[in-house]
């Protein structure tokens, strides 16, 4: 394989794993102020008649845990998409010579990536699961806990985006 040829993949796939990480955190948000904005217009007849049925309080509680479902499953399956991403743009970072700043910056990366699959997604479904359809007035126990790995989750996948910045500035401007 050419030189070119596996630093325009290994950009392409840096690339895709930029984008995709942008698409779920911009999904995964939407999901939660969709609720509102559908509870907020009623657009559909039969929507608002269930709504009326349900309740209003009943019917967004009982959204916000369609879409937290929705959000966990989403995260999971990016989180192994990220590692498989990951490997294959490292496959092609290894083809160049003098690219050891992407090498370091991939594998770095790859580092968030599983840590964030092996460790901190599977104690946000956990934790976030015990909370569901639980009353927030006191706020439950576990409710700190879930936003504390919430932030983590955020921080690293922020470390892991500017370090897919600098990996794609770095091989674009390489050398042949």
């Amino acid at each position: 394989m050419q030189i070119g040829t596996a630093r325009s993949w290994a950009i392409f796939c840096v690339a895709v794993w930029l984008a995709g990480t942008f698409t779920v955190a911009v999904v995964a948000t939407e999901n939660f102020l969709t609720i509102d904005r559908l509870l907020e217009a009623k657009p559909n007849p039969a929507f608002a008649a269930d709504v009326e049925k349900l309740g209003h309080d009943a019917t967004r509680e009982l959204l916000r845990y369609l879409s937290s479902e929705l959000n966990r499953l989403y995260f999971q399956y990016w989180n192994v998409a990220q590692l498989a991403v990951g490997v294959v743009a490292l496959w092609f970072v290894i083809k160049l010579p003098a690219a050891t700043r992407p090498k370091w910056g991939i594998l770095g990366m790859l580092a968030i990536a599983l840590f964030l699959t092996a460790l901190i997604t599977p104690f946000i479904v956990s934790v976030g699961r015990s909370i569901d359809f639980v009353p927030r007035d006191p706020p439950p126990a576990n409710l700190r806990t879930f936003g504390l790995l919430h932030v983590t989750y955020t921080v690293f996948d922020g470390i892991q985006l500017i370090l897919g910045i600098f990996v794609t500035v770095w091989l674009v401007k390489a050398k042949d």
